[in-house]
């Protein structure tokens, strides 16, 4: 069994953490412990950790994410545990280059021994466009042309020309060789059609949404992928959490997510487990407790009912 179809099966919901593994206020996270908690994140059965891609902090957005190169983190990361899947959520294409990206991602697959899941986005921060000297208004087209222009560096002695990227006329090839698919998810619409998404990408990462929201946009996910006769693509979500010490505390809301104790945190799950979620992205940024608890308590008492 490969690492994508351990956290993402027909029907069955698993659990992530996204780094940093901690709660804090304002933009900027210690990074702490991190790789102690992976390590227990890992043991405690958590199906995989997650790096997000911040060029800079804008201190508008309030959210750095893990401080360091995603490629460069994972890597450490990787050497700190075994099996857990390292996902990228997610890798903004237009910023970066094709040709480093797909070196990456051969490179991080060989060297992992096949963990890497790979969540790419057009961006959610429009300041950072200009320090690459590229346009906004072609951030779009340029995910388009990224996202092709990776498939084909996995080829061998590619023949692709890119808008915005430059080509390569099959004189020259891309090192190191990884032939096995990497899963690449969308994250949000990153400027495309869901019919696009559908179609290209191995699966569908989106944000956290009200039960009647959440409904609709899995109808219209599973109509995309009617319309290529494709019966099924993972659907993965991001969701902000703190846990109480109480496990029958009621939810209470806090950004993109809640506050509450366990037995409904179960619920909350085997409820979006059942609109057809496959895997949740859990964030401890806006914790009451340290995260080591919040681990620990969601391992014991969560964990054990999405195996």
């Amino acid at each position: 069994m490969n690492v994508y179809s351990k956290i993402a099966s027909k029907d069955k919901l698993t659990l992530g953490l996204v780094f940093p593994l901690e709660a804090y206020s304002g933009s900027i996270p210690k990074m702490e412990n991190q790789e102690l908690l992976a390590k227990r994140a890992e043991e405690l059965g958590f199906k995989a950790l997650w790096f997000r891609d911040v060029p800079f902090n804008d201190p508008n957005f309030g959210d750095v994410g893990q401080l360091y190169d995603p490629w460069i983190y994972m890597t450490h990361i990787m050497n700190q545990t075994k099996e857990i899947a390292l996902g990228s959520a997610s890798i903004i294409l237009p910023l970066r280059h094709p040709v480093h990206t797909a070196k990456s991602i051969n490179s991080l697959q060989i060297l992992s021994n096949e963990r890497l899941i790979l969540g790419v986005a057009s961006g959610d921060r429009p300041i950072e466009y200009p320090a690459f000297n590229q346009q906004l208004e072609n951030k779009s087209e340029l995910f388009r042309d990224s996202f092709h222009y990776i498939k084909a560096l996995q080829g061998d002695f590619p023949n692709y020309n890119s808008k915005f990227y430059g080509n390569t006329n099959g004189g020259i090839d891309l090192l190191p060789k990884y032939y096995k698919k990497t899963p690449m998810l969308v994250t949000g619409h990153s400027g495309q059609s869901l019919d696009w998404i559908a179609e290209h990408s191995d699966g569908w990462l989106y944000y956290p949404r009200d039960f009647k929201t959440l409904e609709l946009v899995m109808q219209q996910w599973r109509n995309s992928l009617s319309k290529i006769q494709i019966d099924w693509k993972p659907f993965m979500q991001s969701l902000y959490v703190d846990v109480t010490i109480d496990p029958k505390s009621a939810p209470t809301p806090i950004h993109l997510g809640f506050r509450s104790g366990t037995e409904y945190l179960n619920a909350h799950l085997k409820s979006l487990e059942s609109y057809g979620v496959n895997h949740v992205i859990l964030n401890l940024k806006y914790g009451s407790r340290p995260a080591n608890e919040l681990i620990e308590e969601i391992g014991e008492h969560v964990i054990p009912n999405f195996s």
